[in-house]
């Protein structure tokens, strides 16, 4: 039998295998599906305009400066009081402790204090709530100041949103973009375990038994992640625009070639897991190793600018980078496929898959499956 024929053969058999897998349509369709949407709600929010946070004042000795204060807080629509009127110092403490608001403001006791005291929850100390309540203050004090001296403002600060894509474009579509390159990686970093399995059940040794040609068998496995991978794509993306109001700007090359790169170099990087593997427990740490190395050093969920300094490097170096960049322009940016930066990654990413593969067939060549059972 000629490898074309064989080649079709085993494609044939491992899509009837994975039509007769549960498994592999809950790792690869319904799994994604899940862990995007909870990404997309913990990290993509919602508009400014459902901005919400919770306080409550204490007003310790009512006073002419504490009432002014109050009432400019109260115009505030971002402010949510728990309680209308000015709670005690205790009660709101304990509110603030059992987090049930987010910040407890403390107005000046005197029209000569000069003191306003905030206090937050040290658990969201950091949080982006605690930190929009400091700056909202802080912007209150500075105001209260230039109204004591009579001063005016002289300058003020506007800001911009611009993008290199669209004008439509929002962090839900960079983070739903992100979430579908790593489902797309995943499938492939996982999606070689029944190698393992077979393995282990002898079904390997008798397929080396056979004149099989293992390169080509390894394959027409890549070719049906590739599929599945299509399947990922347009339900994630359909998911992303109708639930979560993403934008799409499609540039067909570009998706295409980051797309075939991309998962081949994932489903590569799986099938060299997969040689390496004694048992489906060694297999799936390796895999949960790679994935979750990548899928917060890639770019996922935040801007690469944002990691420190000293980790950025590592960032050039993984293939999921580079993937992620390449669905993004694929999906979101549609720049097209003249820049150098985009051939860059490709190339990068192409390396990655080669030498897996390489790897990954000269162990099973060389490797005795017998061994192993």
């Amino acid at each position: 039998m000629n490898n074309s024929k064989q080649f079709a053969k085993m494609f044939t058999a491992q899509i009837k295998m994975m039509f007769r897998g549960k498994q592999v349509w809950f790792w690869n369709i319904f799994f994604p599906i899940i862990l995007m949407v909870i990404f997309m709600i913990i990290f993509g929010g919602g508009s400014s305009d459902s901005f919400k946070a919770k306080i409550a004042v204490v007003d310790p000795q009512p006073n002419a400066t504490s009432g002014m204060l109050l009432e400019q807080l109260r115009q505030i629509p971002v402010l949510e009081f728990i309680d209308d009127a000015p709670v005690s110092k205790e009660i709101g403490t304990e509110w603030v402790e059992k987090q049930d608001i987010n910040a407890l403001i403390i107005l000046p006791e005197s029209e000569r204090a000069a003191t306003i005291q905030l206090i937050v929850n040290k658990e969201d100390e950091q949080g982006v709530t605690t930190q929009a309540v400091a700056g909202i203050l802080d912007k209150l004090v500075q105001q209260a100041n230039l109204a004591v001296v009579g001063a005016t403002e002289t300058f003020r600060i506007t800001t911009e949103s611009v993008s290199s894509g669209a004008d439509d474009l929002s962090y839900a579509d960079f983070l739903l973009t992100g979430m579908i390159g790593l489902s797309v990686a995943q499938g492939g970093l996982f999606g070689m375990v029944e190698l393992v399995d077979m393995r282990r059940r002898g079904l390997m040794t008798r397929l080396r038994m056979t004149p099989a040609n293992m390169n080509l068998y390894g394959m027409a496995g890549m070719l049906v992640r590739l599929l599945l991978g299509i399947i990922q794509i347009v339900i994630l993306s359909l998911i992303g625009v109708f639930g979560f109001g993403a934008s799409l700007h499609i540039n067909v090359f570009s998706l295409v070639i980051a797309f075939i790169a991309g998962g081949l170099v994932f489903n590569a990087m799986g099938y060299l897991f997969s040689s390496f593997s004694k048992t489906i427990e060694a297999y799936m740490g390796m895999a949960n190793i790679a994935s979750m190395l990548m899928m917060f050093l890639s770019g996922v969920f935040f801007p690469l600018e944002t990691l420190p300094e000293w980790l950025q490097p590592v960032t050039q170096v993984l293939p999921l980078t580079y993937f992620v960049d390449g669905m993004r322009d694929g999906l979101i940016y549609a720049s097209g496929i003249a820049s150098s930066a985009f051939w860059i990654g490709i190339g990068i990413m192409i390396l990655w898959g080669v030498v897996s593969f390489l790897i990954g067939s000269q162990v099973y060549k060389t490797k005795s499956f017998s061994a192993t059972r």
